[in-house]
Parts: structure tokens; sequence; C-alpha cells
């Protein structure tokens, strides 16, 4: 396990994104621990999958501090240590399974002895074994989405990057794949980042990053959040900041004119 005292795996403060002459990411700041599976929740288009693209070093105009496992984001050092799995499965249709899992593993750099044995590895963890030598365009859309999570998987990275993983999978599946993330968190140390804008999913959560219109709402356990908004799930906990958020617009908004 990685040692959590190394400090948190992403550390964002003042992290802001302007594109197209509009602020899609505005001035936040948050950490992911170490060995937890962090959720960033929010509603489509609130810049979830922005804040990602910035975290795994794939995002153009960023500005503030943004720190990934000790390192500016995008570093090149990081490219072995962080998982990034986007919303399109990003895969060869033409390639079998595992031939995938190889040839990825060539790419990252992994000694040749050991491609074999981490694709077998990557492929169990994310339970398609029994399709290890499919085409990858003969798959479901569920199981596509379960290659690039083995992709990202390869190489035991400490930090991983979830683009909405489970949205649009069936019920047994998303349980499945949580299952899977919990268990990288505690017994191999990844840190997890995983964005759904399926509020159901916060519980499943260790910590969470709630997001609206760039900003940034709350940074705390799904427990905490409800008990600090007196509510009973993190949906209405949720509307719950809205609300207030809006109720400091308008008196801001009185008291400039006044």
């Amino acid at each position: 396990m990685m040692n959590s005292s190394a400090g948190p795996a992403v550390l964002a403060d003042g992290l802001t994104v302007v594109r197209g002459g509009r602020t899609v990411v505005d001035g936040l700041s948050f950490e992911v621990p170490r060995s937890t599976v962090t959720g960033l929740l929010g509603p489509s288009g609130c810049g979830k999958t922005t804040l990602m693209r910035a975290v795994a070093g794939t995002q153009a105009k960023v500005t503030g501090t943004l720190d990934v496992l000790g390192r500016p984001a995008g570093a090149a050092p990081l490219r072995s240590r962080v998982g990034y799995v986007t919303q399109a499965a990003s895969v060869y249709t033409d390639l079998t399974v595992r031939q995938n899992l190889e040839y990825f593993a060539s790419v990252l750099g992994l000694p040749r002895a050991d491609r074999r044995e981490q694709a077998g590895r990557a492929i169990a963890d994310v339970d398609l074994t029994t399709h290890a030598d499919s085409l990858a365009g003969k798959l479901s859309g569920g199981q596509l989405s379960r290659v690039s999570l083995a992709v990202a998987l390869l190489g035991s990275p400490e930090l991983l990057v979830l683009d909405e993983p489970t949205v649009g999978l069936d019920p047994v599946l998303r349980r499945d794949l949580w299952g899977l993330f919990h268990r990288l968190a505690a017994e191999r140390g990844t840190a997890l980042l995983v964005s759904s804008h399926v509020m159901d999913e916060a519980d499943r959560c260790e910590r969470l990053l709630l997001m609206r219109a760039g900003r940034l709402m709350a940074d705390d356990t799904p427990e905490d959040l409800r008990n600090r908004t007196r509510t009973g799930n993190i949906e209405d906990a949720f509307l719950h900041l809205v609300d207030a958020a809006r109720g400091k617009d308008e008196k801001t908004d009185e008291g400039e004119n006044r």
C-alpha cells in the first residue's frame, strides 16, 4: 500500500480553466487523498470533465496550482503513475482485448517479460478473462468501457482518474466496478477520482467533491455533508447547497444595487 503520509494525491489551489472566453472551472481549491475513492459529482456541463482533464494533464489554459502526486499536473514522470479513462472508450476495435492490453503495456514501457502477466491481471480485474481473445469491436458498450479501464490499470498507477465509468451500465456491473474501485484503494493504495452526474452514486464514495457551474459546492464525506445540511440523501444536500448559494448571490446583488 502507498504511504498516505506522502501528501495528497491531488492538491489544487485557485484552479481555473478558461476556454473560448468562458470560465469553465472557477478557482477550485481541494485535495484528493491517497488510498481513497473520491467522487466528483455534479450535473452534466458543470465542468467535471474539464477538471479531470486538468488533473490528467491533458487540458490547456490551466491556471492556479495543480499538483499531482507531488509534481505539477502533466509532468512527464506522471505518465506511468496516473491512469485516465475518458467517457469514450479509447481502444483499438480491430485488436483483441489481450492484444490491446499488451500493446498499451509496450507503450507504457513495461518490460517485455512482464507485459503478458500485467495484461492478464488487468483483464481479470475488470472481469473480462472469458473475453480476452475476443475482438474489442465485437464487445458490448459496457465491456468496451471495461477494456479502457483495464488499460488504465496497467503498471499499477497510483492515481486513477475515471470520467463517468459506470454511467449507463446495468446495476450488477455498476456494483462490481465500485467494488473493484474500493479494493484498489484498500489493497493497492490507489487514489481514485471518479466522476458521475448520478447522485445516487455518492454514497459509494469515501469523499465527495460537488460541482455546479464550474464552482465547488462541497468537499466533504457523504455522512458529514448530510449532517451539515440536515438532509437524508446527497441529492437533497446538493439542492440545499444550491439554494443557499442562490440566497447569497441575491443578497450580494441587492447590496450592490443600493
